[in-house]
């Protein structure tokens, strides 16, 4: 049965990976206050005008969905966790990068607004 809440989702997994996600969970709540939950693609999801990012468990590792470099200028950081199509792999075996994940979700965030905006603008103005 798929989970319908981020707190299902994180309860079928093992203690370990459980307070991984919970933490990322915590970080991306603290990042974007504003964000709502919810499961997406079978995947936590925090929600902000749009889809802002998803997190999932793997068998060797998290992954980190709908990342931004924030204009490239998170590149250089993003770089050693690249995956296939713009996600972010962080393997259990290495310290998960919790500073990184509040800037992109803090750098998504700023995106997302703003191009929320610029769409109202454009919609009032078409009016």
């Amino acid at each position: 049965m798929k989970p319908e809440t981020i707190d299902a989702y994180i309860a079928g997994f093992p203690e370990a990976v459980q307070l991984i996600l919970q933490k990322i969970r915590a970080t991306v709540q603290a990042a974007a206050p504003k964000a709502t939950e919810a499961i997406k693609y079978d995947m936590p999801t925090f929600v902000l005008e749009d889809n802002l990012v998803h997190f999932a468990a793997f068998k060797k590792h998290i992954g980190f969905f709908g990342g931004s470099t924030d204009g490239g200028r998170l590149s250089a950081e993003t770089a050693p966790y690249e995956g296939p199509k713009g996600s972010l792999r962080f393997p259990y075996d290495q310290r998960v990068p919790y500073g990184l994940i509040r800037k992109i979700t803090q750098a998504k965030a700023r995106e997302q607004r703003a191009r929320a905006a610029a769409k109202r603008k454009q919609r009032s103005s078409a009016s």
